[in-house]
């Protein structure tokens, strides 16, 4: 294996900041490669890693070596203009680095010359994740992988690649910083919501990748069908958007199509571009036909926030705590005493909540109403309610028997196509927005976290069936509760050995594991992850602090999870 070339390249990385005049030398995490010559990085933590190009007389390994480490380098134009240099001109011409990015471990690679004479050369590398042409994240289900490289001496007489996959690798440590999340922003069916839809693009002219997904390519095939977009079939997005400094940009669409379209649909299409773009630094968009600005204005959709204060059943009753104090939900905290659930999720108008009885039966409560028992199953997971006032209950040993309960009636209506490779399910959680459904379910005997989209009748109401499982994340042990801790990434809390387990998974992201205390039983999710909160077996309240979990409260009979707050 050649590693010259590699200390080579840190030397000239820290050489090429020093030239840049950067602030010095970082002193943790990553290698930093170093700015491009006269570039600015605006205050940002955005960094531009600069690859070798081929070296004169180098052998078959170190130029697909150069070739691999070249991924970590987009370019100004996003066309991996230094990775391209390795390779022969018939391949250069129709290689297409988008088409993948395969994050791995470095520590890992490993090159084989089988014959230098031939010039094939065997790449072998520890698999993590894939980015497929879409943006979308999938986590690798097999880690140990191996590509074959061809080589051929070229005029000159150096070698370059004659044949390799499109696409690029990046280790996992440069991948966050070549690529970063956003999210695509769609609408719920009733147009009250927006509903995200990760996924990852270069830094290097984000506004341009973003917005042409986003109008111009299908949505992701798992939420297809629970999700809606105002943009019209046959819209098309000019592949080309500027931002200003002031932070507006400019999205030319060449279809006339927009023009037909009513103003209401306009003001959402707007709405979409200026929160899908938010994240990549932009603060306003104007929408242009043949360069005539569209007239638009953003919407206003509902927020799926809920109260900082945990929500929480003690020998005081149930409602916020604050301090010391319950504050009570007016009207149906006093049913929820009452009826002694041992789980509690509550609607985001505060009038409904479904609930576990001490029995094992999932019921319904409403404001000044008792508990309607709507599922006496055996074996009922905690239940989950949605905005529309559904409750959905599911055995844990049939994961493929999900029923969801009306407001206005007891009688079951099955959700089709619920987990079919699932083996057994052990949590729920509907997204607040109620497009999409997490689940920790037992599959290949491994717990793992899945989540779908939630397929709703015409109406856009009535739950009719679940969409494609995605696989997120392998749960480390038996699972105790999932919560959504904000509308892109769930929380799961698991039984370890020694520990207990807490999976904070994105929807379309890298997984990130931490451990608490044994005895924990239950987790409900806020506003983010500062909200995310643990209940232990004694009564004890955590609460996430950095890395670690800080006790905040004691007496904790049941700890609720919220659906949202009133409008």
């Amino acid at each position: 294996m050649t590693r010259s070339r590699g200390i080579l390249a840190v030397i000239l990385a820290l050489c090429a900041v020093l030239v840049t005049g950067c602030a010095g030398f970082p002193d943790s995490g990553y290698i930093r490669y170093g700015l491009a010559t006269g570039e600015d990085t605006g205050g940002s933590q955005t960094v531009t890693f600069i690859p070798n190009r081929p070296q004169p007389g180098a052998t078959p390994e170190q130029i697909v070596e150069g070739f691999i480490d070249a991924g970590s380098g987009p370019g100004v134009d996003g066309g991996w203009a230094v990775a391209q240099e390795f390779l022969a001109p018939e391949l250069k011409d129709v290689w297409n680095p988008r088409a993948t990015v395969r994050v791995d471990e470095r520590s890992e690679r490993d090159y084989a010359e089988s014959d230098a004479d031939e010039g094939t050369v065997t790449f072998s590398y520890e698999s993590i994740a894939d980015v497929d042409d879409n943006g979308s994240y999938h986590r690798a289900e097999l880690p140990a992988n191996s590509q074959e490289f061809r080589l051929a001496k070229q005029a000159d007489g150096e070698w370059r690649i004659t044949a390799a996959p499109d696409g690029i690798w990046l280790d996992e440590g440069q991948f966050p910083q070549v690529f970063h999340r956003y999210s695509l922003m769609y609408f719920d069916p009733t147009w009250q919501y927006l509903v995200p839809d990760v996924r990852w693009f270069p830094v290097v002219k984000a506004p341009t990748w973003i917005s042409v997904a986003l109008v111009n390519d299908p949505k992701s095939e798992w939420l297809a069908e629970s999700v809606k977009s105002a943009f019209p079939d046959g819209a098309t997005a000019v592949a080309s958007v500027p931002v200003d400094e002031s932070g507006v940009a400019v999205v030319d669409f060449d279809e006339d199509s927009l023009l037909s379209a009513n103003s209401t649909a306009l003001d959402r299409m707007e709405t979409q571009l200026r929160e899908s773009l938010r994240a990549a630094g932009v603060s306003d968009v104007v929408m242009r036909v043949n360069s005539t600005p569209v007239d638009a204005s953003p919407v206003a959709v509902r927020s799926t926030r809920v109260p900082a204060a945990p929500l929480v059943l003690t020998e005081d009753g149930f409602g916020f705590l604050s301090g010391d104090e319950i504050n009570q939900i007016a009207g149906l905290s006093p049913a929820i005493v009452a009826a002694a659930p041992t789980s509690v999720q509550v609607g985001a108008e505060h009038d409904v909540a479904a609930v576990t009885l001490p029995g094992g039966e999932v019921a319904r409560i409403t404001s000044g109403s008792d508990a309607t028992v709507l599922d006496n199953r055996a074996g009922l997971v905690d239940p989950t309610v949605d905005d529309f006032g559904y409750v959905w209950s599911v055995p844990k040993d049939q994961p493929a028997a999900l029923h969801a309960y009306s407001p206005q009636s007891t009688d079951a209506i099955d959700v089709a196509d619920a987990w079919p490779d699932a083996t057994a399910v052990s949590a729920i959680a509907l997204s607040r927005d109620g497009t999409r459904m997490a689940a920790t379910v037992t599959s290949g005997g491994r717990t793992v976290l899945w989540v779908a989209g939630v397929v709703r009748d015409a109406d856009g109401v009535v739950p009719v069936k679940l969409g494609p499982s995605i696989p997120l994340a392998i749960v480390g042990g038996p699972a105790e509760g999932v919560t959504w801790i904000d509308d892109a990434t769930v929380g799961v809390l698991a039984a370890g050995d020694d520990a207990a387990i807490v999976v904070e998974q994105p929807v379309g992201g890298p997984t990130v594991t931490s451990s608490a205390t044994s005895g924990m039983t239950s987790i409900a999710g806020g506003t983010g992850i500062s909200s995310l909160r643990l209940r232990a077996d004694d009564g004890t309240l955590f609460v996430k602090r950095g890395t670690a979990w800080q006790p905040t409260a004691t007496g904790v009979l049941v700890l609720a999870t919220q659906q949202g707050q009133p409008q």
